[in-house]
C-alpha cells in the first residue's frame, strides 16, 4: 500500500482542524428508580457545564455493577443499595461515594379491581396467587423486600407465588397491567403509576433504604463526574429528588 503524499496528510489536518468540537458524553449508571428524577437534571446540568452530554444508563444496579465488571465506560454509578456500592469494591473512587437519596418500601395492587390489603401477612390469602418482586439477587428493591418478608416469617410460604422482575419498574409494570394481584416496588415509583397501582401498605422490616452515588475508577472525566455528584447533593438536584418523592438521605 503506497504512503499517504505530503498534500493529502495536509488536507486531513485542515479537515480535523476545521470540524466542530464534540460533546462530551458524561456516563451515569444509575438504579431503574431514578430515571425520571435524574432525567429532569440532564438540562439544568448540562446548562450549567456547556459542551458535557449526560448520558443515562438505567438499569437494576446489580445488572449496573455486572457491566461495569465487564468493562462497560462509565463515569458515575448511582447505586439503590449500600450492599451493591459495597460490591463495586475496587471499581469505584471510595473518597467519593456518599448517600444522596432515601426511599421507602410500598406493597401494591391494581388500582381498578385490586384486592384490599393492609398487611403483609395477607399476601398468604388464596386470592393473591401472583406477587411481584424483584429478582432479590441482583434487584436491591427485591433484597429489601425480602428483608422484610424474612423477618415476618413470610418469605418461604411466599416463594411459590413470586414472578420476579429484572428491575423496579418491571415489577410496578405487572401491577399496573393487573397482571398480578400484588407487588413490592419503592414509595416513588408507585407515585408515578397513581393512575394504575395504589398503595396498599408501607412495608417494614428491612434495612433503611439509601442510595449512594460514586465516581468510577475508569473514568477519564472525573472532574465532570465530581461535578454532577455535587450537582445532585446541591439544592437544586436534591429539589427534584424531593418532587418525585425521594427522602433526604
Amino acid at each position: 500500500m503506497k504512503s499517504r503524499t505530503l498534500p493529502a496528510i495536509l488536507s486531513l489536518a485542515l479537515i480535523l482542524l476545521s470540524a466542530p468540537a464534540q460533546s462530551a458524553d458524561l456516563v451515569v449508571s444509575a438504579a431503574a428508580s431514578l430515571t425520571n428524577a435524574f432525567q429532569e437534571m440532564k438540562a439544568p446540568f448540562e446548562k450549567a457545564h456547556p459542551g458535557t452530554t449526560l448520558v443515562f444508563n438505567f438499569a437494576a444496579s446489580g445488572a449496573l455493577l455486572k457491566q461495569m465488571e465487564q468493562g462497560a465506560p462509565v463515569d458515575v454509578f448511582a447505586s439503590a443499595d449500600q450492599e451493591t456500592m459495597n460490591k463495586a469494591g475496587a471499581l469505584i473512587d471510595a473518597a467519593s461515594r456518599v448517600n444522596f437519596a432515601g426511599n421507602a418500601l410500598v406493597l401494591v395492587v391494581p388500582a381498578e379491581g385490586g384486592l384490599a390489603v393492609k398487611d403483609v401477612k395477607e399476601l398468604q390469602g388464596d386470592g393473591f396467587k401472583l406477587v411481584a418482586i424483584g429478582n432479590p439477587e441482583s434487584v436491591p428493591v427485591g433484597r429489601y423486600a425480602k428483608g422484610a418478608l424474612t423477618a415476618a416469617g413470610l418469605y418461604d410460604t411466599l416463594t411459590p407465588k413470586f414472578v420476579l422482575a429484572e428491575n423496579v419498574r418491571q415489577a410496578l409494570d405487572y401491577v399496573a397491567r393487573g397482571e398480578v394481584q400484588a407487588g413490592f416496588v419503592y414509595a416513588t415509583d408507585a407515585v408515578l403509576r397513581a393512575d394504575k397501582v395504589k398503595v396498599a401498605a408501607e412495608v417494614a422490616g428491612h434495612k433503611p433504604i439509601s442510595y449512594p452515588i460514586a465516581l468510577v475508577q475508569a473514568s477519564r472525566s472525573k472532574d465532570m463526574g465530581q461535578a454532577f455528584i455535587d450537582f445532585v447533593l446541591g439544592a437544586e438536584g436534591q429539589a427534584i429528588l424531593a418532587r418525585y418523592g425521594f427522602k433526604k438521605p
